[in-house]
């Protein structure tokens, strides 16, 4: 189903529910809300809060999974709220946007991945699904947001030295699990950073009562929807195949452990309580064929004193110089706003998966020589320059970029959940019984 995909994004959207009534003595009866929370300057609204609630029963319903208690849901859904709503007060004071133009070329891409024609019948999908398409854009720009956020707080931030490579390469012949994929869901339950010794109490004790229905019985997606913290706990915690180096050692030794359908003890981590469940494993071991590219960028970042319009433009201008004769290396050591700059804008040999999805995709279409139009990413504004391809075996230097990618992808996971917590610690938060 088409909004099945959408979950995939992490979106929520609006369903029925119904407000608290009061009744006027002297004509009519009239809506009255009431707060659920208050969260710095902002509140979540009962009515609010009712609607989630009804979209995460729909959502689970669907999925065929048992629904949790009504109470417990009801507080995940609420936490899950405080956050959305920290990040987007956030992004809103740091000046992270998505104007009406951006919002249209996501939808238009969630179009082309459902295979959908027009924007009529996209609307009548989403009707017919229950899902208002106002806020099915709404809940689309939130959800960029929160990626622009992360991009910009966490990924952007992140360096990876060549020590920490042959380390990890070094750990991960040590471990011999280097071929090992596994297909795994979570539970998580996060501790607070500088949480006292009862708040850590009653984040294990969560963790607990989660272990203690999968201990009689209930459905692990159940149990994940109630308990678990992360941000796919309505999609069962899945997290798809993970390689054994994309995940703390931690995690690959208790996996190994396991049988498919099994699941762990509680594990602690620096983040919290985690309960793992394999589904799947396999060995990824045999040799592939990979197309790399030998690719170029010119980037030009969009801030608050540059909006999007004003940075698509100016590469639009460098487009044209190239283009009536400009050299491009010159003009990527002139503008660019990249690391690349002094190289002339060279990245050297790309590799499938090294790069974000809308530049890999922009790179991909391009052959040898050509030069692509303005493509936008969560970075800003590319034009990006194609030199050559090749078809190489996986060698020393690709692994070595898996590593980097892993070692990315493991540290990202945790500094974002960090920078999560550290928001949270920071804001005014009150909880208001119903």
């Amino acid at each position: 189903m088409l909004h099945n995909r959408v979950l995939q994004m992490g979106l929520l959207a609006a369903s029925l529910a119904f407000p608290a009534y009061a009744v006027d003595p002297q004509k009519q009866v009239a809506p009255v809300d009431q707060i659920a929370a208050v969260v710095n300057d902002d509140v979540i609204t009962r009515y609010e809060l009712s609607e989630r609630v009804a979209e995460a029963n729909r959502i689970l319903r669907q999925q065929g999974t048992q629904l949790p208690p009504a109470d417990v849901l009801e507080k995940q859904v609420l936490e899950r709220a405080i956050m959305e709503m920290l990040q987007q007060q956030f992004a809103k004071e740091n000046g992270v946007r998505v104007d009406d133009a951006q919002l249209d070329r996501a939808i238009q891409r969630i179009m082309e991945q459902n295979k959908i024609a027009s924007q009529e019948e996209f609307r009548l999908r989403l009707e017919r699904e229950g899902i208002d398409y106002k806020k099915f854009r709404e809940d689309i720009r939130r959800e960029i947001i929160g990626a622009r956020l992360r991009e910009r707080e966490v990924d952007s931030k992140l360096l990876i030295s060549d020590g920490e490579i042959d380390n990890y390469l070094a750990n991960q012949a040590k471990q011999g699990g280097k071929g090992e994929e596994f297909h795994l869901a979570h539970i998580l339950v996060v501790v607070p950073e500088q949480a006292s010794a009862d708040q850590i109490r009653a984040r294990q004790q969560r963790a607990e009562e989660a272990m203690h229905q999968l201990q009689k019985g209930a459905n692990f997606a159940q149990v994940t929807a109630g308990y678990s913290d992360a941000n796919d706990a309505m999609q069962g915690g899945d997290l798809g195949w993970r390689p054994s180096d994309r995940m703390p050692p931690a995690f690959a030794e208790v996996l190994r452990a396991l049988r498919p359908g099994e699941v762990s003890q509680i594990i602690r981590s620096p983040g919290g309580f985690h309960i793992l469940k394999l589904i799947e494993k396999r060995d990824r071991n045999s040799p592939v064929l990979i197309t790399q590219t030998h690719v170029r960028h010119i980037l030009i970042k969009t801030s608050e004193l540059v909006p999007e319009s004003e940075a698509r433009r100016r590469l639009l201008e460098i487009k044209q110089r190239i283009e009536n004769g400009g050299d491009f290396a010159e003009q990527a050591r002139r503008f660019s706003q990249d690391g690349s700059a002094s190289q002339g804008g060279d990245l050297g040999w790309i590799s499938p998966g090294d790069t974000v999805t809308e530049f890999q995709n922009a790179m991909d279409k391009l052959l040898p020589g050509q030069m692509s139009d303005a493509v936008q990413t969560g970075f800003g504004w590319h034009l990006i320059q194609v030199v050559e391809r090749r078809n190489n075996d996986v060698t020393n230097e690709q692994k070595r970029q898996q590593a980097r990618t892993a070692i990315r992808a493991l540290k990202g996971d945790e500094q974002w959940q960090d920078w999560l917590r550290q928001l949270r610690d920071r804001a005014y938060i009150e909880y208001r019984e119903q």
